[in-house]
């Protein structure tokens, strides 16, 4: 098998055009990359440790590829069941539920990290 650096490269084109589809189109991702903003200015402002840093960027990193799939999940079901159907309705609550829980766990860690530095 022969590596094929220019088709590896596509890859990453189309994951970043997939990325820009639902920049500013998506409220809630909108949402979390706001939110992304604050919690890097008060990193900085707070001057977290290395260790925390890794955190909270594997944090923000894991609540935007769950919005990402959860947007991805909603579009497919949109697709396939373009009329309301029962199921496609608890695919799309469950593929949010998911985005909820990991957003309320980030959460938690940002409130472990930073509510110390501000007592």
């Amino acid at each position: 098998m022969k590596y094929d650096f220019k088709k590896q490269i596509r890859s990453f084109g189309y994951a970043w055009k997939g990325i820009r589809q639902c920049i500013g189109k998506e409220q809630n991702l909108s949402f979390h990359l706001i939110t992304t903003i604050i919690v890097i200015g008060a990193g900085f402002l707070f001057d977290i440790t290395r260790t925390e840093w890794m955190i909270i960027i594997l944090c923000i990193g894991v609540v935007v590829a769950a919005e990402l799939f959860n947007t991805a999940i909603e579009r497919l079901v949109d697709l396939v069941s373009p009329e309301r159907h029962p199921i496609a309705g608890q695919v799309k609550d469950i593929a949010a539920g998911a985005v909820l829980v990991c957003a309320v766990a980030a959460a938690i860690i940002g409130g472990i990290i930073f509510i110390p530095y501000l007592f």
